[in-house]
């Protein structure tokens, strides 16, 4: 008796491991790759020239070309991007980001400096709870948007990248209220920004902006 109650103790101790195991992985697949991370500088974007312009690209200190273009969602039609209002409907096509990396895209407001993290943004970052999985393709509008291909982080909302080696991505932005407690983009600088989500806060190589203002709200 004695012998099958040790038998039954060490079986359920391997039971116990083998949770701790499943439990863990996941857990290390996510967390490591944070706290691993090096910052890969800056983005290389200077001050747009144009007035108004409705792409970017930069070269950032990593030597990766990133650009991106501002689409309206419908076919031929185009944004103005110096009179947006709540409620519009805009289409963001990037390429050359770090697929390995998750960004938020988002209208935020520029920072005073090169190297400060742009923000607060409209809506602010999108949502982190667990949920179900976004569908593959699916067009889903919002005040901002995320994109991050690893699967642990799809299960909390995140968007696939369309192609991750050529760190191609779609984002659809539905415009949110300009003024909150944070910001007024009726009065900030603001911009439609690209920039590394949590996973990598303080990295600024994926930085990128076109800058956008608001038409006057019409009583």
């Amino acid at each position: 008796m004695v012998e099958a109650g040790s038998k039954r103790r060490f079986r359920w101790w391997w039971i116990v491991l083998a949770a701790l195991v499943v439990l863990l992985i996941p857990v290390a697949v996510v967390v490591i790759p944070i706290v691993t991370h090096q910052d890969q500088g800056l983005s290389g974007q200077v001050a747009p020239t144009d007035d108004w312009p409705t792409s970017v690209t930069a070269t950032g200190d990593d030597g990766r070309t990133r650009s991106f273009d501002v689409l309206s969602p419908e076919p031929g039609g185009t944004i103005d991007t110096s009179a947006l209002a709540e409620g519009d409907r805009i289409v963001v096509s990037g390429t050359g980001y770090d697929g390995s990396r998750g960004i938020y895209v988002a209208i935020c407001k520029i920072p005073d400096a090169a190297g400060d993290k742009p923000g607060p943004c409209i809506g602010g970052v999108p949502e982190q709870a667990a949920g179900e999985e976004s569908t593959v393709g699916a067009v889903e509008y919002a005040p901002s948007n995320w994109i991050n291909d690893d699967w642990a982080w799809k299960l909390f909302g995140a968007r696939s990248y369309d192609d991750i080696e050529s760190g191609t991505f779609t984002a659809y932005i539905e415009v949110g209220p300009p003024v909150s407690e944070s910001l007024d983009c009726t009065v900030d600088e603001c911009g439609i920004f690209t920039r590394n989500d949590h996973t990598a806060l303080t990295d600024r190589a994926q930085d990128l902006y076109v800058p956008v203002a608001f038409a006057p709200v019409v009583e």
